[in-house]
């Protein structure tokens, strides 16, 4: 039966995607799905979209990767992320470019679905941090499952008689019953956890769970530091922030 790997916020972070993908495969996980963001903030957005492209998954696209791909003026951003998305910009060649931007914002594999923002306006890039949030994807869910990213906060949300979150890293999928997965950021947690996070999908059992692997941190932040990236970049990996 299948076992799908279900990740994205990679952000360049070559070290973390690189321990997500053989915990992964530690966990007999037979295919890969990624919910974008493959670069921005970390130092090997290049290294990063050959690993995914490797992989030969589905995959959709995401703000940073959506941002990367163009030369239009960075405005709106937070001043970390424009500096992090000049230097990408200048960091990812022709052919990378290419392949992210013929990347879908929204995709349905086997039986789930995949986006990294909203399914109600999956360009919008709005953010899903309540149930009053996943309302509005709910509307526009066609399959019981669908993962998304984005906050880089892993959530289980429900909708059964109305719409909540379920704490805890497994949920049972039943049957009648509709799911938004956030799965978190391999590549920059933001849940004060630093550790990488995935999510497994068992479609035998009927479970997703959410991992939390620990990678080679300075590795990761040492790498930001020699690109000459901003240093709260570096300093924000290891408080999950």
């Amino acid at each position: 039966m299948m076992k799908f790997a279900i990740f994205g916020d990679i952000h360049a972070n070559l070290e973390a995607l690189e321990t997500v993908l053989d915990d992964a495969k530690a966990n007999v996980c037979t295919h890969y799905a990624c919910i974008g963001d493959i670069v921005g903030y970390n130092a090997n957005p290049s290294e990063c979209v050959q690993r995914v492209r490797e992989l030969d998954c589905p995959v959709v696209r995401g703000n940073h990767d959506d941002e990367a791909i163009v030369d239009t003026p960075l405005n709106g951003l937070n001043p970390l992320a424009k500096e992090a998305l000049e230097w990408t910009r200048s960091h990812l060649g022709e052919e990378e470019r290419d392949w992210l931007k013929g990347l879908r914002l929204v995709r349905q594999v086997r039986d789930f679905t995949i986006v990294h923002a909203t399914l109600d306006s999956p360009g919008g890039w709005g953010y899903v941090t309540n149930k009053f949030d996943a309302m509005a994807s709910f509307s526009y869910q066609f399959t019981s499952v669908c993962f998304y990213g984005h906050t880089h906060t892993p959530r289980f949300y429900v909708k059964a008689e109305g719409v909540h979150a379920v704490p805890g890293d497994t949920i049972p999928i039943e049957s009648g019953k509709k799911y938004f997965i956030n799965v978190g950021s391999v590549g920059q947690p933001r849940d004060g956890d630093w550790r990488a996070s995935y999510a497994i999908y068992d479609m035998g059992t009927q479970k997703v769970t959410v991992r939390r692997i620990e990678y080679d941190l300075e590795k990761a932040q040492q790498k930001i530091l020699d690109a000459g990236l901003p240093e709260m970049l570096a300093n924000r990996l290891a408080v999950g922030k």
